[in-house]
């Protein structure tokens, strides 16, 4: 599979009040949603089942649902942003998660916190899912694959800070602490976004379900989701970690919450570096290679987890870094790729690849809240298993014609 440079550059959007830079650390806030979202408050979790007096696996609802139906959201406000514009579209999101937020700090029980997790989690899709069309409408060819691997490495300092943040802020106040929090950063990044300039250079003139059913001329192109589907999977043990690390670290291995925030916190470093190595690296391997020895990797990494990582926290961190590094050094690649493949229609594209990326995501926090005698050997052979599959789905996919071939 040879991939052809882009000769030419899309000529940048200006931004009067943001400057270049500016709005790249918007879209790096926006893309950090997700993870800002739910690492925040992961260090509260077993505080939070106390303090309702609830099973861990209810609690753990107000992960899986918000995650559920973040990806529900993340359909219909992409190509809603492509008819009524990037910015209203990203305000009117940001307003709705705002007030959930506020409103999950008030909860009085633990239905109602599911609730309004649910209203945070479908706003929390117009942040996300616009950020990466605005990517696409700002930058294009090599440009594009630069912003991407940059707002990927800062997008990642998320799980890094987030649950020392969110470890530090239970030291002072209880968990409702960490929703005011998330509220205030939803209202600061409002801020951001009222001095934001629309980025989109034409918006579509179809009526809103019109533009809804793009999603299905997008789900119709073969090379897309060929793509979607092969570069997805890892999502599933991926994200069985995240909703399990902290039962894993606390009550597993022992450790104090804080303590317990400096692992996942080492784990993330390296979710942050492999975007910033990318670059360097194609100077070495040719990006298809690199997205093939990821596979591999990550499968040994599986089998290193099961074996050795469930002897101490330590073993558990060290065996799970080398498929956390390469699943990161591979997403601006593989995220510019499925971008390629549809010309037009860029909000139905971007929703898409959040909607799969999430709903694969969720099965992995499903399948991990299952009553396991221990967690850590099923997480390792959740890497393997699907990290073994996507191997040779890409070794398949990467060669077929329908697939368009671009330097990423």
């Amino acid at each position: 599979m040879n991939f052809n440079v882009e000769q030419t550059d899309a000529e940048q959007k200006t931004q009067k009040y943001l400057g270049q830079k500016g709005l790249i650390v918007l879209i790096t806030f926006l893309s950090a949603f997700i993870p800002l979202s739910t690492d925040l408050y992961l260090p509260a979790l077993p505080r939070m089942a106390e303090n309702f007096q609830a099973a861990p696996s209810l609690i753990n609802l107000t992960l899986i649902l918000f995650f559920i139906f973040y990806a529900a959201g993340s359909l219909f406000w992409g190509p809603l942003s492509d008819k009524y514009g990037r910015k209203r579209i990203l305000l009117a999101g940001l307003i709705l998660y705002t007030a959930a937020s506020f409103l999950c700090a008030l909860s009085g029980d633990v239905y109602q916190l599911i609730g309004f997790r649910v209203v945070q989690a479908i706003a929390s899709g117009a942040a996300t899912a616009v950020a990466q069309a605005i990517v696409k409408d700002s930058y294009s060819g090599q440009k594009r694959v630069s912003v991407l691997a940059l707002v990927t490495s800062m997008t990642m300092v998320a799980p890094i800070v987030a649950p020392v943040i969110g470890a530090l802020i239970l030291k002072v106040t209880s968990w409702r602490g960490v929703f005011v929090v998330l509220a205030l950063i939803g209202l600061l990044i409002t801020f951001a976004v009222i001095a934001m300039e629309e980025t989109i250079a034409q918006r579509s003139t179809a009526s809103i379900l019109e533009s809804l059913g793009r999603l299905g001329v997008v789900a119709k192109n073969p090379g897309f989701m060929s793509l979607l589907l092969t570069f997805s999977l890892m999502a599933i043990p991926m994200m069985s970690f995240i909703s399990s690390s902290s039962y894993i670290y606390v009550n597993q291995f022992g450790l104090s919450e804080q303590v317990y925030s400096y692992f996942f916190a080492a784990n993330a470093f390296f979710m942050v570096v492999g975007p910033l190595l990318y670059m360097r690296s194609t100077r070495f391997i040719k990006p298809v290679k690199l997205i093939k020895v990821s596979y591999v990797v990550a499968c040994i990494s599986g089998g290193l987890i099961s074996t050795v990582g469930v002897s101490s926290p330590w073993l558990f961190a060290l065996s799970l870094v080398p498929a956390t590094f390469m699943g990161s050094i591979t997403r601006p690649p593989s995220a510019n790729l499925m971008l390629e493949q549809q010309k037009g229609d860029t909000g139905a594209v971007v929703s898409l690849m959040s909607f799969a990326f999430t709903i694969f995501g969720s099965i992995g926090m499903i399948l991990i809240s299952l009553d396991w005698a221990d967690r850590v050997r099923v997480m390792g052979l959740m890497y393997m298993i699907f990290a073994l599959l996507s191997l040779i789905m890409w070794q398949g996919i990467s060669k077929k014609a329908y697939v368009q071939k671009v330097l990423q």
